[in-house]
């Protein structure tokens, strides 16, 4: 697993989050801050490799990803819940080589893309995980990327305690 800028952005169009890299401007005003975790895995690991893999990869980064957030703790076990939902379902159902993700922190929402998929989202009632995530986030969808897979992204709020 790597942070790689190499990897295709898993943003969701509609969504209010700016592209990083040269020149560009992020969310919160900095030019050139990456504010993103990304992650590959290849075929040679099991849905449960993969979830524990990719768990363990953010789980050690996400603390300065989200540093002066409100309620960080709170952020990085829901960020760690859905994640691991995600990537469990995307590697029983991958439609390509690789599995990869995106974390991405803009001072208000987390979001996590997770991709590809060879198939849409199944509803909670075939994937009992989804009641999770869907409790756990304020939006879930699922977008076709370049190779005809399916990016699973959702997004978490990140409030303060007093909200």
């Amino acid at each position: 697993m790597t942070i790689s800028d190499a990897m295709p952005q898993l943003w969701a169009s509609s969504l209010p989050f700016a592209a990083v890299g040269s020149g560009a401007v992020t969310p919160l005003g900095l030019p050139d801050v990456e504010n993103s975790i990304e992650f590959r895995l290849g075929p040679e690991h099991t849905s449960v490799q993969s979830m524990r893999r990719a768990r363990g990869f953010v789980a050690k980064v996400l603390p300065a990803l989200l540093a002066g957030a409100p309620n960080a703790n709170v952020v990085e076990e829901t960020t760690l819940a859905v994640l691991t939902e995600l990537v469990d379902i995307t590697a029983r159902h991958r439609a390509s080589v690789d599995l990869s993700g995106r974390v991405s922190y803009d001072g208000e929402h987390v979001l996590i893309a997770v991709g590809e998929m060879d198939q849409p989202l199944p509803g909670p009632e075939e994937e009992p995980g989804l009641f999770i995530v869907h409790r756990l986030v304020d939006d879930i969808g699922q977008y076709r990327d370049d190779d005809d897979g399916y990016a699973t992204w959702a997004s978490i709020p990140v409030r303060s305690k007093a909200q």
